[in-house]
C-alpha cells in the first residue's frame, strides 16, 4: 500500500478493507451515492467487509426501507454458495433467527461479475457489543445474556432439525436486529450508526487510479449510539460455510481460536461443530474473550483445551503424542493428573460469575464443549437446562 495515500490523510488505508483486493476478480469499487439494480438501491454508508465481500448500508427505494447490500468478490461462483445456502435454508425452516433475504442480483463492474444479496438491515455483532461493554468495565446484563443464549440455541435447533449446519458460528456472525431503524430518516439513522467518514484514494506518484480501484475509502459504521440490545433479537449471518447433514465439505475455513477439536484430531466433522462453536459464543458473552488463543500452532490450542471441561478422550491420546512430537514448541504432556480436579471452565466461572440466573450456563457450556461430538449436548438438551 506504499503507493497509495488518502486525501485528506487518514488511517483508512490501514483499518479498513485491503485496498489491493480491489482488482479484477476482487472487490467491486463502491462510492457513497452509488446505485444498484436500476437505481433501486442507493448506498449511503459501509457496514463492514470480509475477505470475500463488502457490505453496505443502502436505501431500498422500492420498499422505502434501509437494507444491507452484500457485494461478493467477482471470483465467487454465481450464484454464490452463500446465496444458495440461504435460499435453501429459508425453504426448509421458518426460523426467525436467519437473516431475512429480500433480493439477489448480479452486478457487472470493472472487476467482473459480482453476486449481490440484499437482507434486512441488521445491527452490530454480538462480539462488538460485548467488547463495548467490556471496554467500559461492564458485562451485558444477565437477562440479555440469557436471551441471546436462548435465541442462539433455538436457531441451532431449527437448523439441525431442518437438516442443516451453519458451519461458521461465532460472535462475529451473530448480530442484533435493527427493526426500529429500518424507516428512520437518513440523519436520524446516522446519529445512531455514525456519520460517514470518507477520504479520496490517490496514488502517491500522481498517476490515475484506474477503474478497478475505488475513488474513496469509507470508514465502516461504528454503531456508537446503538443501545437497543435489550429490545432487539438476534440473527445468524454469513452462510458461506453452511452445509446439509451428510454433505459435509472436505474442510471448513475456521478461525484458529475457534477450531473444533475433531477437525484437528480426525479431520472429520458434522453438524455438531455448531454446538462447540455455540459453547464458545456463550463463554464470550460471560467473559468478553474467546476461551482459547491461537498462536499459530494446533498443539498450543489443544493444550489449552485439555482440562477446559474434561480430559482428552482415550482414543485421541496417541494422536496427541504425535502432534506434540511434531510441534515446534513445548507443550505439557498428558498424564491424566487433572482427571478429578475442577475444570478450567468451572474454576473461572465460579470465580467471576455470581448472578444466580446465570448459573445454568455453566453446565450448558460444559455440555456443548465436549471433545467428542457424540457426547455434546444437543441444542434441545441445552435449552432444557436453560429452563
Amino acid at each position: 500500500m506504499d503507493q497509495f495515500a488518502t486525501n485528506p490523510p487518514s488511517n483508512l488505508l490501514h483499518n479498513q478493507e485491503r485496498v489491493l483486493s480491489y482488482r479484477p476478480g476482487g472487490y467491486h469499487p463502491v462510492c457513497l451515492g452509488d446505485t444498484f439494480k436500476k437505481k433501486r438501491y442507493r448506498v449511503v454508508h459501509k457496514l463492514g467487509w470480509g475477505g470475500f465481500s463488502t457490505v453496505w448500508l443502502a436505501k431500498d427505494n422500492l420498499l422505502g426501507a434501509w437494507v444491507a447490500l452484500k457485494i461478493e468478490i467477482a471470483e465467487t461462483t454465481i450464484p454464490s454458495p452463500e446465496l444458495l445456502n440461504l435460499q435453501s435454508i429459508h425453504q426448509h425452516t421458518e426460523s426467525d433467527r436467519v437473516a431475512h433475504l429480500i433480493d439477489s442480483f448480479v452486478h457487472e463492474g470493472p472487476n467482473g461479475s459480482h453476486q449481490c444479496t440484499v437482507t434486512e438491515l441488521l445491527g452490530p455483532t454480538v462480539d462488538n457489543v460485548v467488547a463495548d461493554y467490556h471496554t467500559g468495565g461492564e458485562r451485558l446484563e444477565s437477562d440479555i445474556i440469557l436471551k441471546i443464549t436462548k435465541q442462539l440455541l433455538e436457531a441451532i435447533f431449527s437448523l439441525h432439525q431442518a437438516g442443516y449446519a451453519h458451519g461458521d458460528l461465532s460472535g462475529a456472525n451473530v448480530v442484533f436486529t435493527a427493526s426500529q431503524l429500518s424507516h428512520l430518516s437518513e440523519d436520524a439513522l446516522f446519529d445512531i450508526v455514525g456519520h460517514p467518514e470518507s477520504a479520496a484514494l490517490v496514488r502517491i506518484d500522481g498517476d490515475p487510479m484506474g477503474g478497478s480501484m475505488p475513488k474513496q475509502l469509507i470508514r465502516s459504521t461504528s454503531w456508537a449510539e446503538w443501545v437497543d440490545e435489550d429490545e432487539e433479537d438476534i440473527r445468524l449471518i454469513d452462510w458461506g460455510e453452511a452445509f446439509k447433514h451428510g454433505q459435509e465439505p472436505a474442510r471448513l475455513a475456521q478461525p484458529g481460536d475457534l477450531k473444533a477439536p475433531e477437525t484437528i484430531f480426525t479431520g472429520h466433522f458434522d453438524h455438531r461443530i455448531d454446538l462447540w462453536r455455540a459453547g464458545c459464543i456463550i463463554y464470550t458473552l460471560l467473559f468478553a474473550a474467546r476461551p482459547f488463543q491461537y498462536l499459530g500452532d494446533d498443539a498450543v490450542l489443544i493444550a489449552q483445551m485439555i482440562g477446559f471441561v474434561e480430559e482428552l478422550p482415550q482414543q485421541w491420546r496417541q494422536e496427541w503424542e504425535v502432534i506434540q512430537t511434531n510441534a515446534s514448541i513445548d507443550t505439557p504432556h498428558y498424564n491424566g493428573a487433572n482427571l478429578h480436579q475442577a475444570s478450567k471452565l468451572q474454576s473461572r466461572f465460579y470465580a467471576l460469575v455470581h448472578e444466580p440466573g446465570l448459573m445454568p450456563l455453566l453446565p450448558i457450556i460444559h455440555g456443548l464443549m465436549r471433545f467428542l461430538p457424540s457426547e455434546r449436548l444437543t441444542a434441545a438438551e441445552a435449552l432444557k437446562l436453560l429452563g
